[in-house]
């Protein structure tokens, strides 16, 4: 029996906008540009996800 635990499952690590935005060009490259009903499940989260990401620092040239 659970109790006080959350059943939906979090972010496991926080990712970068960019390591999150490389996933999401990579569900595009790999669906051929049309995404099933799964894969715009899983492309709203990513979205979600990018939305909220940690920024990135940018390093001098």
């Amino acid at each position: 029996m659970l109790h006080g635990m959350s059943t939906t499952p979090g972010p496991a690590v926080e990712r970068s906008a960019d390591e999150v935005n490389d996933e999401i060009r990579a569900l595009w490259r790999r669906s051929g540009g049309t995404l099933t009903g799964e894969q715009r499940e899983e492309y709203q989260r990513l979205v979600m996800e990018w939305a909220t990401a940690v920024p990135q620092p940018r390093r001098a040239a």
